[in-house]
């Protein structure tokens, strides 16, 4: 169906739509970045999390997201090793992107009349090349989103656009923890044990019987889970328990 009156969505209006559509798990996330990497022309994505409160020395990088494989399975550790303490730093002074060049590539990511705006780390310390965007949220959404591959070589415009992008990934990212907090802090001990039950294969009997209550107060239990969890129906309440880890 066409826009209204046949005028051309603006740019503000498509962003009011995507944030409109909630992502329900960090699945939904992949082929976004999935389709970022593409535009940076990267082979691997990576987002990392600020970890850790109070005095800076506590802080730490924590990987989040991650497509790099089995077989680059330890280069998350060589990264914050490398970089980790650096990045700290940068995310409270700055947020310019940050770029490095691997130990196979001869240049770093990035234009050469762009790298005003740009923080160059060391180079040849790790075997890819990678673009870092920083974003900070406040204490428990700040983070990077990396882009890594060989001879990676995106336009200024490309840049620009890739960061924007990560702020909103970054802002999905901690807008499903806080729904997932929220959830975890509204169900009850009880009405977890009766989802997880019900997620074994068990019915209401078995469950009252096991729990040494009556069904009806199981019934009523599954009850309020499901709307607290915001489903339609006690199959959807478990799946979604499920899915943000509550139950197994």
């Amino acid at each position: 169906m066409g826009h209204p009156l046949g005028r051309t969505m603006s740019s503000a209006e498509q962003l009011r739509m995507v944030r409109v559509s909630r992502i329900s798990s960090r699945s939904d996330l992949f082929p976004r970045l999935i389709a970022m990497q593409k535009l940076a022309d990267a082979q691997g994505f990576a987002i990392f999390r600020v970890s850790g409160s109070g005095l800076p020395a506590k802080q730490r990088l924590v990987c989040e997201l991650e497509n790099w494989g089995p077989s680059n399975a330890g280069f998350g550790k060589a990264f914050t090793d490398a970089y980790g303490d650096i990045l700290l730093d940068h995310i409270d002074k700055s947020l310019l992107p940050l770029s490095w060049a691997g130990g196979y590539d001869r240049a770093a990511p990035g234009p050469a009349d762009f790298a005003p705006f740009m923080t160059r780390l060391q180079d040849g310390i790790l075997p890819f090349s990678g673009l870092a965007f920083p974003v900070r949220l406040g204490a428990v959404g700040n983070g990077f989103i990396l882009f890594t591959g060989d001879e990676i070589d995106p336009s200024s415009d490309t840049i620009v656009e890739l960061h924007g992008r990560c702020c909103h990934i970054m802002m999905d990212l901690l807008s499903l923890d806080e729904r997932r907090t929220a959830a975890a802090e509204a169900l009850s001990e009880r009405e977890i044990a009766c989802l997880q039950l019900a997620g074994d294969g068990r019915i209401s009997e078995e469950i009252a019987d096991k729990l040494g209550l009556s069904v009806h107060t199981v019934n009523a239990y599954l009850g309020s889970a499901t709307i607290k969890l915001d489903s339609v129906n006690r199959i959807q309440a478990i799946a979604k328990a499920i899915r943000l880890g509550y139950i197994s």
